[in-house]
């Protein structure tokens, strides 16, 4: 993909604030209204809010639409249907035509009072400031597990993983056009931050609840999240196959030596019977299904870099022909 061409009439530098969102009716105006009120205290800078919508159906669409009528720096893309919770965000983060682009959720989750550190420290030379949770006031259970999930991929994984790191950050144009090159169907910009990221700044905060609704965060998606980042960037599902298999081999072999001594000593008292049978046949079975889905999750993982699907379908775009600029008149 080619570098997007930035048109800034003004000489002062461009910040693009993307934003994701699907059936946020609740929170799109405000956090509209809280970013524009961010920047608007950063004369120094013009900036462009860009919100991609992955096919909402609770009328978030409807008020984007309002606010685009009326607000020429907020722009917004509409998608024909609901392209998952990893493509819809970083391809929007291909469509930013700014110096460098912050990515912040819609729920208010990830906090818009940062934006001023991220460009602080982008002045000072960073390619990249990460916005990293070093608490939370979501259940402790669901950090609990997540602080587990993030040390064991940091653990496994061949590139030095950032824990507790959502995709809230500033990313300079520099590292965009390097995700523009990449050309990958299933990205995971968490990763890919941490494997091809230049110099990287790690801010500290505690994430808040969310401002309103529900998530829409669930044991399958969570699970989907996951297995992106193991299939990526781990060898461990595969490792852990091989040598289970080896050991469960080893045992079985032992254990077959073992009965077959005793039925020769013992031929005519040592009765197996079929329960030993049944047990080894269901826990190697049971053992066999298992890594047979983890070797499913990779390959899967490979068909879908292969067929090199677009990351969404667009239905609309709004505002992208307004030039960008400090104020709506511009």
């Amino acid at each position: 993909m080619k570098p997007i061409e930035k048109k800034n009439p003004q000489g002062r530098k461009l910040v693009s604030v993307m934003v994701p969102c699907y059936n946020e009716a609740e929170n799109v105006e405000a956090i509209i209204a809280a970013i524009i009120r961010q920047m608007e205290e950063l004369p120094q800078y013009a900036f462009e809010v860009l919100l991609i919508d992955n096919c909402s159906t609770d009328g978030t669409r409807e008020i984007i639409r309002r606010i685009c009528a009326g607000e020429k720096r907020v722009k917004a893309i509409f998608n024909v249907k609901n392209f998952g919770q990893f493509n819809s965000p970083y391809y929007a983060l291909l469509q930013c035509r700014g110096d460098c682009a912050i990515s912040i959720c819609a729920d208010f989750q990830d906090p818009v009072e940062m934006i001023p550190e991220f460009l602080r420290y982008w002045e000072e030379g960073y390619q990249i400031v990460c916005g990293v949770k070093t608490s939370s006031k979501e259940s402790r259970l669901m950090y609990g597990l997540r602080t587990i999930y993030y040390k064991l991929i940091k653990k496994f994984s061949a590139v030095d993983q950032i824990e507790h790191f959502t995709g809230f950050g500033l990313y300079d144009r520099s590292f965009l056009d390097v995700l523009r090159s990449l050309n990958d169907p299933t990205p995971f910009l968490r990763g890919i931050v941490a494997e091809l990221g230049g110099r990287r700044k790690e801010i500290p905060y505690e994430q808040p609840l969310r401002r309103a609704g529900k998530t829409h965060n669930n044991w399958y998606t969570l699970y989907d999240a996951a297995m992106l980042s193991v299939t990526s960037y781990t060898k461990v599902g595969m490792r852990i196959a091989v040598f289970a298999g080896a050991i469960f081999a080893i045992i079985s072999l032992l254990i077959g030596l073992v009965y077959l001594v005793m039925k020769l000593i013992y031929w005519d008292r040592f009765v197996a019977g079929q329960a030993p049978s049944v047990i080894i046949t269901s826990l190697m079975g049971s053992i066999l299904l298992c890594f047979i889905g983890i070797l499913g999750e990779y390959i899967s993982a490979i068909n879908m870099r292969t067929m090199h699907r677009p990351l969404v379908v667009e239905e609309e775009r709004l505002n992208f022909d307004e030039p960008e600029g400090g104020s709506s008149d511009d």
